[in-house]
């Protein structure tokens, strides 16, 4: 309170003090002066005048900023002492002459405050200060003792009492208080305007767009698009290119026709793995999320780059020589090649030769079969191609499983003139994960219980080929992850009891420890903004983070259907609104929070790499043939890439956030078709879903909850 606050205590009946007039100093210490009517008698210390609690059980205090004159100095109607009552009742008829005095003193100074203090208790005076005052809001019953009481000027009051039992501890609970205070203020302006180092959380970037650009990105990479008349459409978004490799195969012994396909990354090399595993991927995408893509208006056009990788792979497999070819395009050769040439795949001239694989290449027709079956699901309103498709499937699984006299299964990269040319760039480390993920996508394309048998009994000797370095990763070279994924799903909303409730259980259990493992910190570590490294001591940081981003959304999705809130770990529990989160860090970290503040996605933002490690992208189409050693001014020009090539990742920040955007510097700038499939599975599992999704459990998620199962009549295995 500021200045000398003024209170008049109106005494009810009883009070031997009569009228008292307290004025309270709250600035100083000064003592409190009780100016007594001492003409009452019964008082046992005149001199004092200190009431009683029986005395004392009825004080008014109300707040006023400058109350009427009236209100300390009553109109007295009478001079007989006996009549006096309360201050301000309609029977108070005199005051004393000291009282009065005092009211007039008082009367031109501002009074600050009036409330009411209904019963006390004892006001004890000292030589200093009040030591004993008490606050009460009432919510213990009242006394049905009524009291006369000061009219109040405002409508609006209410009654408490007010007890300070030290002025010293009151001082300081005052100064702690405003410091409290001042602390959370200075916080909330600290955590509002400082640069944060995480800022993923909340809403995600414009998905849409973003996935727009991402499947433009296929197009580009397309070897040839041959419509009609062998030319590149006229339509086509991508205005640098044009066709290309029209002569692949023709030089093969036997010639074949491979035309088609796409190019792998920045170079001119076709390779058949990661080609699979980008239309399997792709493929489950729009298994799960084929209402998402059309509300878009994408579905049409993920399609599309689905059925140009399939017959691609289609053509790739010569069943009657069980052959594969794995690569079109060389670098281990003399002169100019894919790799040493930087030059526009329009104007390839040099040798493309075909390598070729028999049925060691285990790892490799496991991923063909995969996508190949995967794909005839999303094409089973096309029953002759999807038919078609199932049955080289098939075939492939049959090539690929066997293991007696004359049969060796192995990786494809370990024979050198299978995949010694690719073991550079795709070295692939097992060949186990990729036969039980064929088989489940077989399993799921026909119905057959054989492949779900092989599957979930190959589950534990997959687990045992994956090393340390891989665990919990999903990408080109390890299919475990995602496979348990897919059996997971069986396992919630189809599950077919004995004799595969154990596989499915260890699935089920070794996706709730991953899910754990992307959240809890402990197992995968993070840069400084926010990126979870998977493989730390690897490169290309960016195709790890979309497809964890992709798995964790979709396992939310399936629990939101089982209507489970989260997943617990030991004494963890991790909310599906904590996955759902994690999914976005990771995309908005791909997409432009990051601290380089750019986005690693060409085309999208105002900020990304400009010298991207692309071919195409970085020689102009200017009607002009540029040789090999022409081409090598654009590989080394500091120039931005003369065309945009929009939806390409680049291969991202090292572990440390930092990124170099320089074209001779692949392990930065350098895309891929298996990292932008795995970025396109996340934009659309995080894509928000159409208002007229839904399913039987009334889940609008965008997710398609049984479409996966349509052809699954549970053939029983062969006898």
């Amino acid at each position: 309170m500021i200045g000398r606050p003024t209170a008049c205590f109106g005494v009810g009946r009883g009070f031997p003090c009569g009228c008292l007039l307290l004025e309270l100093a709250v600035e100083t210490s000064h003592a409190l002066e009780l100016p007594l009517n001492r003409h009452s008698s019964g008082v046992s210390n005149p001199a004092t005048c200190v009431p009683t609690l029986a005395e004392l059980n009825h004080f008014s205090f109300l707040a006023l900023l400058r109350p009427p004159k009236h209100f300390l100095k009553p109109k007295s109607t009478s001079t007989n002492p006996s009549m006096i009552n309360s201050i301000g009742s309609p029977t108070h008829t005199s005051v004393s002459h000291a009282d009065r005095n005092y009211a007039s003193d008082i009367d031109h100074q501002p009074v600050r405050f009036v409330h009411t203090i209904s019963e006390a208790g004892r006001l004890l005076p000292s030589a200093s200060q009040w030591n004993s005052m008490e606050l009460d809001f009432h919510l213990a019953p009242q006394s049905n003792t009524t009291h006369d009481s000061l009219p109040s000027r405002y409508s609006k009051s209410f009654d408490y009492e007010l007890v300070i039992t030290d002025k010293k501890y009151f001082k300081r609970f005052v100064y702690v208080s405003i410091f409290i205070v001042f602390v959370v203020l200075a916080i909330v302006l600290l955590v509002q305007f400082l640069p944060h180092k995480h800022k993923h959380h909340g809403k995600s970037k414009n998905i849409t767009l973003a996935l727009n650009q991402a499947l433009m990105f296929f197009d580009a990479q397309n070897e040839e698009i041959i419509f009609s008349a062998g030319n590149y459409p006229s339509n086509s978004p991508v205005k640098f290119r044009g066709s290309s490799g029209l002569q692949d195969g023709n030089t093969s012994n036997p010639p074949a026709d491979l035309k088609g396909g796409f190019y792998d990354s920045g170079k001119n090399i076709k390779f058949s793995f990661p080609t699979a595993y980008t239309i399997t991927l792709l493929s489950w995408t729009v298994i799960e999320y084929h209402d998402k893509y059309d509300s878009i208006g994408e579905l049409d056009h993920v399609k599309d780059i689905i059925r140009w990788g399939s017959d691609y792979l289609l053509k790739i497999f010569d069943p009657p020589n069980s052959t594969t070819a794995p690569i079109v395009g060389r670098n281990h050769t003399n002169g100019y090649n894919d790799v040493t040439c930087w030059q526009r795949p329009e104007d390839m001239n040099y040798m493309r030769p075909v390598s070729a694989c028999n049925e060691t290449a285990s790892d490799l027709a496991g991923e063909i079969m995969a996508a190949l079956s995967a794909a005839s699901i999303v094409f089973k309103e096309d029953t002759g191609y999807s038919i078609k498709l199932i049955q080289s499937a098939e075939k492939l699984f049959e090539v690929a499983t066997k293991n007696d006299t004359g049969h060796h299964q192995g990786t494809y990269t370990a024979v050198e003139d299978c995949g010694g040319e690719a073991r550079m760039y795709y070295d692939s480390s097992g060949y186990q994960d990729e036969l039980i993920w064929g088989a489940t996508w077989l399993f799921f394309a026909t119905g057959n219980t054989s492949y779900l048998g092989y599957a979930t009994s190959s589950f534990s000797a997959a687990e045992g080929e994956e090393t340390a370095s891989e665990q919990g990763v999903f990408y080109w070279n390890n299919k475990l992850t995602a496979n348990a994924v897919l059996l997971t799903r069986l396992r919630y909303f189809h599950d077919l009891g004995y004799p595969y409730e154990v596989g499915l259980g260890s699935s089920s259990n070794k996706i709730d420890l991953l899910i754990c493992s992307y959240l809890s910190h402990e197992i995968y570590s993070r840069t400084p903004g926010g990126l979870i490294l998977l493989r730390p001591d690897h490169g290309e940081p960016l195709q790890f983070a979309a497809t964890a981003s992709f798995l964790g959304k979709l396992y939310s999705d399936y629990l939101e259907l089982l209507r489970r809130s989260g997943v617990s770990c030991s004494s963890e529990f991790y909310s599906v609104e904590m996955l759902r989160e994690f999914s976005i860090s990771q995309v908005n970290y791909i997409l432009g929070d990051n601290p380089m503040k750019m986005s690693y996605m060409v085309g999208f933002g105002n900020k990304y790499p400009n010298h991207v490690h692309h071919r195409a992208a970085s020689i102009p189409l200017d009607d002009q043939h540029y040789s090999c050693p022409e081409g090598d001014r654009w590989l080394y020009s500091t120039d931005p890439n003369p065309n945009i090539l929009f939806g390409a990742m680049v291969a991202g920040p090292d572990k440390f956030d930092n990124f170099l955007d320089d074209r001779d510097k692949p392990w930065f700038t350098e895309p891929t078709i298996a990292s932008n499939a795995g970025l396109v599975a996340a934009l659309i599992a995080l894509h928000d879903p159409p208002c007229k999704s839904s399913d039987s459990n009334g889940t609008n998620r965008g997710i398609d909850l049984t479409g996966i199962f349509k052809n699954l009549q549970l053939v029983p295995p062969a006898t």
